[in-house]
């Protein structure tokens, strides 16, 4: 039971920490004066601690919506940038609707011209 007790301590703390810490948040910035998508997040402290990626507009490639249906439900919008991958743009804590993750996506979509892909997966 120590054990369970011990591991309990050690998971919490490092929730609680997270949480100070406000780890994952931070701003997109979409400016199309100067062509540049801004990208900043908060990381754990250190020397990473402030995650700042900047791009231009012309290396979007598209904007992508994952779908993950079942018992835990996942939605998320990517971005899908030449040369970085996709870059995850809601947060995990954010639990929005089907309508408002496309509308979401539709207008970022539109703002920066570029098309809309569309993953769905099953459990």
């Amino acid at each position: 039971m120590s054990f369970y007790g011990i591991a309990g301590l050690f998971i919490s703390s490092y929730l609680w920490c997270t949480i100070s810490w406000n780890v994952g948040s931070g701003y997109d910035r979409f400016d199309r004066k100067e062509g540049i998508v801004c990208i900043f997040r908060w990381g754990f402290p250190g020397k990473n601690r402030r995650i700042f990626l900047q791009f231009f507009m012309k290396d979007v490639q598209s904007i992508r919506i994952e779908v993950k249906e079942g018992i835990y439900a996942r939605r998320v919008l990517y971005m899908e940038i030449g040369g970085h991958g996709a870059i995850p743009l809601t947060r995990t804590d954010e639990n929005l609707t089907p309508r408002e993750l496309e509308q979401k996506a539709a207008e970022l979509a539109y703002f920066l011209r570029v098309p809309i892909e569309v993953f769905s997966k099953m459990n």
